[in-house]
């Protein structure tokens, strides 16, 4: 399988070319990449446990999904794809905000990424692809916040960042936003 190419851009999230995804992370490039929250009508959050044999970050617990657009790929056509491929499951999606973050790994790779949060609702049941995800749960916001503090080693670098900044949008978006 060919390796997949991310997005370089710079800090205007302007696309300025591609590179192999691991060379980037090597390099510690700024590249384009997203991550979605799916959220339930109970105000849980689905999380997601990395699969074991993930080259960073691997049984740690995170957001819904994530990973990196495709050339010629909208940022929510990159959210369907991946949770769907990830997850097993296809939901609308409505990107909230972005932000540029750097976090360097023990392994000698650096995710230097302009990350696009995104958020969907639903209800079901995942049906997880086991190459990607180890195991699945819901929680409360709450719940979450309470963990990360108790357990930082348990959450990847970039969702614990994540969730600090979009912690009073979860809570105060429960319910689904019909407009």
């Amino acid at each position: 399988m060919k390796e997949e190419n991310v997005i370089l851009v710079n800090e205007a999230d302007e696309p300025i070319g591609l590179m192999p995804k691991m060379e980037a992370h090597e390099k510690a490039v700024l590249h384009r990449a997203f991550s979605v929250f799916i959220m339930n009508d109970k105000g849980e959050t689905m999380l997601q446990q990395r699969a074991g044999d993930k080259y960073h970050s691997p049984l740690l617990w995170t957001n819904t999904c994530c990973s990196h657009q495709r050339d010629g790929e909208t940022n929510i056509e990159a959210g369907k794809r991946r949770l769907s491929e990830e997850m097993g499951f296809q939901t609308e999606l409505k990107e909230l905000f972005s932000f540029i973050y750097k976090a360097p790994f023990d392994n000698g790779l650096t995710e230097h990424e302009l990350d696009h949060v995104m958020m969907g609702y639903y209800n079901g049941y995942p049906s997880i692809n086991p190459e990607e995800v180890e195991d699945w749960k819901w929680m409360q916001p709450s719940d979450i916040k309470n963990d990360i503090a108790a357990n930082p080693e348990e959450y990847t670098v970039w969702f614990k960042i994540i969730f600090e900044r979009f912690y009073n949008y979860l809570t105060e978006n429960t319910a689904q936003d019909e407009s």
